[in-house]
């Protein structure tokens, strides 16, 4: 009887773990499948990637030529201080697409047939925020574009340009998961976006994206410091402008790794509670 159980009892773990590779593997089958979705309805809708970057050209246009000779950045010209913090703003702003897209998912009523579906639980909201980080990736591209015809210099190189481009890119990815809380929180477009703004105002405005911290009250200057994007734009600064990196580069991707950390698990809770 004994000798009977044994091989089953032995190969057990093994069939265990193969179960836990397959079901990975069918998770990242099903996340890739809703990118796949979401950015083909990108493709069939331009407008998105349109309206996605005229915000951050405005922005661009505004503070090169408007605001950009009242604010004082020592031996940095303006416009190459400048255009960090864009880029930061730019994929900062984008990010509550993604709370907004699964809001409009959630009062259609495809999340109910999503959770219907023999797929796992992550797939939607990865493929969401997957699809979203490529659109990102159009974005940033474009806006280092429009940077360089409004005069923006690079002092470094091209290694640390895409390395700060990296790094934005990680902080963009991370921050779609807090607004995929937000989307799925409020259930609706409309209220979703309202919602975010409270959130994106402070972290954008409030921060070293587009004026010296010294310029800044003393008691703003304590949150400005070490809020996630002003890190993340002294980071990117650092890359494209010159002088010490790594302190920088390491706090902003800690940043993002935190915030996946924290919000990605809570984001897939609100999805199972969703509806």
């Amino acid at each position: 009887m004994t000798d009977t159980l044994a091989p089953a009892a032995v190969a057990a773990p093994g069939a265990t773990r193969t179960a836990k590779r397959h079901a990975f593997r069918w998770a990242v089958d099903d996340a890739v499948t809703i990118t796949w979705r979401n950015l083909t309805k990108m493709r069939r809708m331009p407008q998105l990637l349109v309206f996605a970057t005229v915000q951050p050209v405005i922005f661009v246009l505004m503070f090169r030529y408007v605001f950009g000779g009242a604010i004082n950045t020592g031996p940095i010209p303006y416009v190459d201080y400048l255009m960090p913090g864009i880029f930061a703003q730019t994929v900062t702003f984008g990010s509550l697409q993604t709370g907004v897209g699964l809001a409009e998912d959630l009062r259609t009523g495809l999340i109910e047939r999503f959770r219907a579906l023999p797929m796992a639980r992550s797939a939607v909201l990865a493929g969401r925020t997957l699809a979203d980080l490529v659109r990102n990736v159009f974005v940033v591209l474009l806006m280092v574009v429009v940077g360089f015809l409004v005069g923006w210099h690079l002092h470094t190189n091209a290694l640390a340009l895409v390395a700060g481009i990296g790094v934005l890119l990680a902080f963009a990815f991370a921050l779609t998961w807090l607004f995929a809380i937000v989307g799925l929180a409020t259930g609706d477009p409309e209220t979703a976006q309202a919602a975010s703004f409270p959130l994106l105002a402070p972290l954008v405005f409030a921060s070293t994206a587009f004026v010296p911290l010294k310029s800044m009250p003393g008691w703003l200057q304590a949150f400005a410091a070490h809020q996630p994007v002003s890190v993340t734009v002294d980071a990117v600064r650092d890359l494209t402008v010159g002088g010490p990196t790594t302190h920088d580069v390491l706090i902003s991707l800690a940043w993002s790794i935190g915030m996946v950390v924290v919000f990605a698990p809570l984001a897939v809770r609100r999805y199972r509670r969703a509806g």
